[in-house]
């Protein structure tokens, strides 16, 4: 099956984004397994910090391209918000129903299993959404 440019364009969006959001995933979820936090402090630090790597990987190739520091910040929060708070909610919903997945430490095996597949199905459910935006034009200009 052939797939059209704008697909494709969304599978390697959507990719990148999973590569920030993973790295502030699992840097916050092993912080918050370590200090032992709850729940709502070990999401919110997760997602905090897979926001920080998305923009910044967004930000760092933009300024590798040549933009300046003010357009590579648009350019961050133009391609990445829509696509990183879909990736997000998928992804913590997923680990909050793994059994044992939110309270589980970094030498757990569910800590490792239940990540990779909460981060798979976001990758593939974000596909589709980071179509629609492209569609839409919302950061289609800064697409990198």
């Amino acid at each position: 099956m052939k797939l059209d440019s704008r697909t494709m364009a969304a599978i390697t969006h959507t990719r990148h984004c999973l590569t920030g959001c993973g790295i502030g995933e699992i840097i916050g979820m092993a912080i918050a397994s370590a200090f032992l936090l709850g729940k709502p402090s070990r999401t919110a630090l997760a997602v905090a910090l897979a926001f920080l790597f998305g923009y910044g990987l967004t930000f760092w190739g933009a300024r590798k391209g040549g933009a300046s520091p003010r357009d590579a910040l648009k350019t961050a929060l133009a391609v990445d918000t829509i696509s990183i708070i879909s990736m997000e909610i998928i992804d913590n919903v997923i680990e909050y129903l793994v059994p044992g997945a939110m309270s589980a430490r970094i030498y757990d095996l569910v800590f490792w299993w239940s990540l990779a597949l909460s981060l798979a199905i976001a990758f593939i459910l974000t596909i589709p959404v980071n179509r629609f935006v492209m569609a839409r034009g919302i950061g289609h200009n800064h697409h990198h």
